[in-house]
């Protein structure tokens, strides 16, 4: 049996034991095969629940990254958040807890969204292009991000952002499809086109970015009160904070 043979027979078997474990029915009849067999993301159902998203992340086997993780990260935070923040994957804090952006980059982000009245736990929702972890945080495949964008898309319709701040360069390729320099996308409000709208984006730079070079700071503290300026204007927020990130 090849290798690749062998990776099939494996999401083959994985599974088959969800749909007989008395867990997983629901989820597992909802998954599709592609012409090479393999279990593809489940599309949205028509009773769509944040819940529901994020059980099916946690037993998903869509792509290789599941092999390696301890729990998938799906996202948290408020259920009408004024923005959405995306970043890139889970590292290794985040695959030990289940959640995003909960090691020194991600209290940094908390940090950072609290300088312009923003939290996770009132206005915010936080999630990746990815949901589990790439091994030794090394950028995900192209076929990983793939495979979670429908998770994404179908947060994103759910919640329905007011805005979206992208978290780094990996985060803004997926979502923009493009390959341009995050020096030349951040700075400025770029449509993202999901869930059926214009929803407006910034491209900022990744927390943990800001950790290895403090000359990022500067930037992305003007990312960060154009973003506030923004919320102000639509009367979305009030009563701006006056720190320094």
């Amino acid at each position: 049996m090849t290798p690749d043979e062998k990776l099939k027979t494996a999401h083959f078997l994985d599974l088959a034991a969800d749909f007989l474990g008395s867990g997983y029915k629901s989820q597992a009849k909802d998954y599709q095969f592609d012409e090479n067999n393999v279990p593809q993301t489940p599309e949205k159902t028509a009773d769509d629940t944040l819940e529901q998203i994020a059980a099916e992340i946690k037993v998903c086997r869509a792509c290789a990254l599941c092999e390696k993780r301890t729990n998938a990260a799906p996202g948290e935070g408020a259920q009408k958040p004024l923005v959405m923040v995306i970043g890139e994957g889970p590292g290794a804090d985040e695959d030990a807890a289940g959640r995003p952006f909960v090691g020194r980059a991600g209290q940094l982000l908390d940090k950072m969204l609290a300088s312009i009245g923003l939290s996770r736990n009132k206005n915010c929702f936080i999630a990746n292009v990815v949901k589990c972890r790439p091994p030794g945080n090394r950028d995900p495949l192209p076929e990983e991000t793939a495979a979670c964008a429908p998770f994404l898309e179908r947060q994103i319709k759910l919640l329905q952002p007011k805005f979206i701040l992208c978290a780094g360069r990996i985060a803004a390729r997926s979502l923009l499809k493009t390959e341009e320099t995050l020096g030349k996308l951040r700075g400025k409000f770029l449509d993202l086109e999901a869930a059926g709208a214009a929803i407006p984006m910034l491209v900022t730079y990744h927390p943990s970015a800001l950790l290895r070079n403090e000359e990022y700071k500067r930037p992305a503290w003007e990312d960060l009160k154009l973003l506030r300026a923004r919320l102000e204007e639509a009367g979305l927020i009030s009563g701006a904070s006056k720190g320094e990130g």
